[in-house]
């Protein structure tokens, strides 16, 4: 029989069990064998983002319940993939939020290259975390070249764009977009860094050299690497609040020196990373590294 079917008295009535303890039960058993098969840590996530994106694979399979579609996830390869691409799934386009760009690009890069203009070597270290499918990390490359110009070979600039999605890594790589993405781009930029083939725009290869793209779980992985500037931007809305403070911190540490940190406009910093961080810019959500 069925756990839903059970009767069970309780101070002397009888009460039917929560029809939805079965269902809860094979939710569970789904997280770890999700968490087993790909690698991606289910449990640190808040629960009604998981289960909405769950629900969708769930629906596209035709799965009756969670044991019917971890059935088909364990025989069904081409599925892992599907499901990783819609758990990660994040809405990306050149610039998003023109306004955040607009001061990366009038203050905290010219910033950063002040700060490195008497150095021996020049160097700019940036990250994009949760980078998709590398809209964000390209959008930073463009804005490099165009304040350094004829100046760009003086400086050893390092723009690194991490994921968990392997898929959307690939993709950033390949650096070909349809022009939906491109909608807060202007027809100069376009002109200048793509390739138009039909209705997609290629990245140029002046570009592509300036940037890298790399697998990388942030709750699981720790970064040894240290940078200028780190972007992590809606991102950290999907996790428990606990595991967001932990991530501010690891950025924290990631950060060299005056090192800025920019997170989306819905997100906060919060506990102890609140106080390891100055706010430069609250409205766009621009901090600097307070040592």
């Amino acid at each position: 029989m069925k756990p839903d079917k059970y009767r069970a008295e309780i101070n002397g009535e009888k009460t039917k069990i929560d029809t939805n303890f079965e269902e809860d039960i094979e939710f569970e058993i789904l997280k770890r064998a999700v968490t087993e098969s790909t690698g991606f840590n289910c449990q640190q996530y808040k629960e009604a983002h998981f289960k909405r994106r769950i629900n969708v694979r769930v629906r596209a399979t035709g799965s009756k319940n969670y044991e019917e579609y971890l059935r088909v996830l364990k025989r069904n390869s081409k599925e892992r993939e599907h499901l990783i691409k819609t758990l990660t799934i994040n809405v990306s386009e050149f610039f998003r939020n023109p306004e955040t760009f607009e001061v990366v690009e009038k203050e905290v890069i010219p910033l950063l290259i002040k700060s490195r203009s008497d150095s021996l070597v020049k160097s700019i270290r940036i990250w994009s975390a949760g980078c998709a499918t590398g809209e964000e990390v390209y959008s930073l490359a463009i804005l490099m070249h165009k304040i350094l110009g004829k100046d760009l070979n003086k400086y050893r600039i390092s723009i690194t764009g991490t994921d968990i999605d392997t898929l959307s890594l690939e993709k950033a790589r390949q650096g070909i977009y349809l022009e939906n993405v491109l909608k807060s781009t202007d027809s100069s930029t376009k002109e200048n860094y793509f390739l138009k083939q039909g209705d997609r725009y290629q990245i140029s290869d002046q570009l592509k050299g300036m940037v890298r793209f790399k697998r990388h779980d942030l709750i699981s992985e720790s970064c040894t690497d240290r940078f200028d500037l780190i972007i992590c931007r809606n991102v950290l809305i999907y996790f428990k609040k606990e595991i967001q403070e932990q991530l501010q911190l690891n950025f924290y540490q990631a950060l060299n020196k005056g090192g800025f940190f920019v997170i989306g406009k819905a997100e906060t910093l919060l506990g102890t990373a609140s106080n390891r961080f100055k706010p430069y810019n609250s409205r766009e959500r621009v901090y600097i590294k307070v040592i």
